[in-house]
């Protein structure tokens, strides 16, 4: 649906709303509400302003909703999009918690426990010192049993071997280290998920993105992603008709897939998690269209990075 153009900035007038009165103003815009008291005692879990985020998909026209449009429906795509959300952020934890052992091992190996303490480790245009100093806070707020365990015994403290810094370090923080690596740091660790390493820095930028997301409880189906992620230029899968959009939900998806593809040991979650998906989006809500939402082609299940 296509909004229309915003007046210029004014104050901000509405008036606090009852429960009640929450449901009478949906009614008044054409939403049929069989029970007013259920309605209300959803409205009082769910905040009507994020509620007010799914009737979007079944407006004609802004506060107008399509003629016989039911409360259960607009209930039934949040529900829809939380298990969705809840899918992703399964993924995102499997894919976070390698991209972690990759980064801690490789970073390990080639430069010791306390290479990342050095900004020769990392590219010359790289803001280590601010890096560094939001990983060092990390450790002093941590209330991890084997934080204050090495805060007693060793002095390094608060700086943390590479190894045990990469499982406090916020995903944003790696995300950051894997951008600031050398090069050639960057392209053996991409070389695990067999995708450049510009294209894996991309992923990971979205991927942290997509986690916040997903952290706040935000809406995920029908969102365009203001942080695209980059695909290999060369892959006709990437690409459409394939792929339509990379910065609809399939293309994280697809990421997600791609990456997990890559972890021998997480093979079965990971055809199990497409079957959850699968079943999910064969049962859209009545009055929507998760193809288009969703950024999926009519074939979607038979994608060569899908199946």
């Amino acid at each position: 649906m296509t909004l229309p153009p915003m007046p210029p900035p004014g104050d901000y007038r509405k008036p606090w709303k009852s429960y009640d009165q929450q449901v009478v103003l949906l009614q008044s815009r054409g939403l049929m509400i069989d029970d007013p008291k259920a309605a209300a005692a959803l409205l009082a879990h769910i905040n009507y302003y994020r509620f007010s985020g799914y009737c979007l998909t079944f407006e004609t026209a802004r506060h107008v909703f399509a003629p016989g449009t039911r409360f259960e429906q607009v209930a039934a795509l949040y529900e829809f999009d939380r298990i969705l959300r809840d899918l992703v952020s399964e993924a995102l934890e499997v894919v976070e918690v390698d991209v972690r052992t990759a980064v801690a091992y490789h970073f390990g190996e080639r430069h010791g426990a306390f290479g990342h303490v050095t900004p020769a480790a990392f590219f010359s245009g790289f803001n280590h010192a601010e890096w560094l100093e939001k990983l060092r806070e990390e450790s002093r707020r941590s209330s991890e049993i084997f934080i204050d365990h090495y805060k007693i015994r060793y002095r390094e403290y608060p700086d943390l071997p590479i190894w045990t810094a990469t499982e406090i370090m916020s995903f944003g923080g790696v995300s950051h280290m894997v951008s600031g690596m050398q090069r050639d740091d960057q392209i053996a660790i991409a070389r695990r998920y067999g995708v450049h390493s510009t294209v894996l820095g991309s992923w990971l930028h979205h991927l942290v993105y997509m986690r916040n997301l997903c952290a706040h409880h935000l809406r995920l189906w029908d969102r365009t992603a203001s942080i695209t992620p980059d695909v290999p230029v060369k892959v006709a899968a990437w690409k459409p008709p394939y792929l339509p959009r990379a910065d609809r939900l399939f293309g994280t998806l697809l990421i997600l897939n791609f990456l997990m593809g890559r972890c021998p040991s997480v093979k079965p979650f990971a055809a199990e998690w497409r079957a959850r998906l699968a079943k999910l989006i064969d049962a859209p809500v009545p009055g929507t269209d998760p193809l288009r939402a969703l950024g999926l082609n009519p074939n979607w299940k038979a994608h060569p990075l899908w199946r």
